[in-house]
């Protein structure tokens, strides 16, 4: 048997030592070296692609989802204006139209979106920052109940965002509040991006698979599927689109995020791209990215031939050194670009989530500085208004210190007379006398505290009803001001004491400015029982001269005031209003015969015995 093999071992030597063998195995294993690097290349490059598609896909989402949220609470703080809940009573009167037209192109101006506008149930424009007319799709939007809408801008051609807020009237709806704000820049940015960089596309869906905004501009309104000649004649009636609709992409209906797939698309000149998508579901959208993979192709070529080199060197090892060396030096620089993209791609990722987390940590921070800000902006109120009524505390306080000064040398002197009942009686002044300055500066202190807005509880309206006219009382004296209170005694709001004494000071204050130059000071408060006792109704009137038709409509304006310069500074109402607004009630405002009436609504806790009726 050792015999028999020999001459096969021998053949087998010869053939290995041949020429045509070397050259067969080295074509041999430059062929598997070749398939193998470029399939590998090729999966690891697609891999990394799809990575950074997808850091991107989330940037883009991201910047998307601020740009659009920047302004999703402005329709919400515009429902609570009191211009607006005017109109929405009287949807017909031209003033409170021409009043709330003002105030939103005002609004418009500062917010700095492109158009604000109420409508009514139907759809019927009732007041705008500017002359417009209604998008089709607000009806469409209205009847479906939707939060928001993208619609076409047939003017410009560019895509715009609709924000939507409900009015409401007894619980019943009667309008709402649109905010309009174009998306041309942020498209615009898209499309300078894409300039720059040609190996990645962008394209936004809506909900009928048409493209409403991309950073290439010849794929804008074009069809992510395919759709038949009555689908593409369907979406060109629906009036959503300002021009025909584009070509067929003919894009899979499912695209994984973190996994593309690579497509062609039916365009003149395109080239094979890996496709990825994003579903932004609150908005009904889907964020398309499509990456050319012709860099990849060429990578994956290029490390294949490198493996062909690799495998012929090996082949080749002893009659061709010099070709082996010239394969490594290929492969070693094929690897180097490899390791010096991939290290740039994980560069790039690090340098995007650090700019995010900035972002983010910048918006808390904005967010607590502005929470910080109206908390110092009602402290500042409470002590601008003490410091008006200071000059009169300090009268308050120095007549009783003067009286016990000269009570107390008196019963010094009464006391070396042996007059002892004069004493007491003189010491039974003396402890009322500082019984009312405990009781003044007790007050003080208390409304001056800092209070905690998240705090509410049960509290006495006539004790805060009181404590605000104890402090304002040198005031009202000194003009001889009528105080008429109509307060239940057991009747308890659900509110905040400290903030409620704050409201009442400043609608009292204001009636005493305002009937300073009257023959008849008369203030008055009144309680009225709504909703069967579950509310209170606090209504605050005076017998002064009262403000025009002008000056009422803006009363509740932030540092708007009709007293003299340096005698007010216009933040009284507001804040007022803000505090009852958190109570869960409205401050309003209204003219009378003689003088002016504040009214406003809070909950009830408790309410018992019968009203007491007092004046001060």
């Amino acid at each position: 048997m050792t015999a028999s093999l020999r001459p096969r071992a021998l053949r087998l030597l010869r053939l290995l030592s041949r020429p045509g063998f070397h050259l067969f195995l080295t074509g041999l294993l430059m062929v598997l070296g070749f398939v193998l690097a470029h399939r590998i290349s090729e999966r690891s490059g697609r891999e990394q692609l799809s990575a950074l598609s997808t850091e991107r896909l989330e940037l883009y989402a991201s910047n998307l989802a601020a740009e659009l949220g920047r302004h999703a609470s402005l329709p919400s703080l515009l429902a609570i204006a009191p211009t607006l809940q005017a109109l929405m009573q009287t949807p017909e009167d031209a003033g409170a139209r021409r009043a709330a037209s003002q105030m939103l192109a005002r609004v418009n101006v500062r917010a700095g979106t492109h158009q604000i506008f109420i409508a009514d149930a139907g759809g019927q424009v009732l007041s705008a920052s500017e002359t417009l007319q209604p998008p089709p799709r607000l009806v469409e939007a209205l009847a479906q109940g939707r939060a928001h809408f993208f619609a076409a801008d047939a003017n410009t051609g560019s895509t715009d965002f609709y924000l939507l807020h409900p009015l409401r009237q007894a619980s019943q709806h009667s309008g709402v509040i649109v905010v309009r704000f174009n998306l041309a820049p942020l498209e615009a940015t898209w499309i300078d991006l894409g300039l720059r960089s040609q190996n990645e596309r962008i394209l936004i869906a809506d909900d009928q698979d048409v493209v409403i905004m991309s950073s290439v501009q010849a794929w804008k309104y074009a069809v992510l599927g395919h759709a038949d000649p009555s689908r593409r004649q369907a979406l060109q009636a629906s009036a959503r689109y300002p021009q025909a609709i584009g070509p067929n992409l003919d894009l899979p209906a499912s695209l994984e995020v973190h996994q593309g797939q690579q497509v062609s698309l039916p365009l003149p000149g395109a080239k094979p791209m890996l496709a990825q998508q994003r579903q932004i579901v609150p908005l009904g959208l889907r964020l398309v990215a499509l990456s050319d993979l012709t860099e990849v192709r060429q990578r994956a070529q290029l490390a294949a031939w490198g493996g062909a080199a690799f495998g012929a060197s090996i082949g080749l090892l002893v009659l061709y050194l010099s070709s082996r060396r010239r394969a490594l030096r290929q492969l070693t620089r094929a690897q180097t670009e490899l390791q010096q993209a991939h290290a740039l791609l994980e560069q790039l990722v690090d340098s995007r989530t650090a700019e995010l987390r900035q972002t983010n940590d910048a918006l808390k921070t904005q967010i607590a500085q502005r929470l910080q800000t109206e908390g110092e902006l009602l402290q500042a109120s409470k002590l601008a208004v003490l410091g008006q009524m200071s000059a009169g505390l300090s009268h308050e306080v120095n007549q009783p210190l003067t009286a016990l000064r000269a009570l107390a040398r008196n019963s010094i002197r009464l006391l070396e007379a042996g007059r002892q009942d004069a004493v007491a009686t003189n010491l039974q002044l003396m402890d009322d006398m500082v019984e009312r300055m405990s009781q003044i500066t007790r007050q003080l202190k208390s409304f001056a505290r800092k209070a905690d807005e998240q705090v509410t509880g049960a509290v006495s309206l006539l004790d805060c009803v009181r404590n605000a006219l104890l402090l304002l009382e040198h005031r009202s004296r000194a003009l001889d001001v009528q105080a008429e209170i109509d307060v239940p005694v057991g009747l308890r709001v659900r509110a905040e004491a400290n903030r409620l004494e704050q409201v009442l000071i400043n609608l009292f204050g204001n009636a005493i400015d305002a009937m300073q130059n009257e023959a008849e000071r008369r203030l008055g408060v009144q309680v009225i029982a709504q909703d069967s006792g579950r509310r209170a109704l606090i209504r605050v009137q005076d017998s002064g001269a009262g403000v025009g038709e002008a000056d009422l409509q803006r009363l509740f304006e932030p540092f708007f005031t009709t007293k003299p310069a340096g005698e007010g500074l216009g933040l009284g109402l507001v804040i007022s209003a803000k505090i009852v607004h958190e109570f869960g009630g409205a401050l309003r405002a209204e003219r009378l015969e003689h003088g002016m009436s504040f009214e406003f609504d809070l909950a009830v806790e408790t309410w018992t015995a019968a009203p007491e009726t007092n004046d001060v």
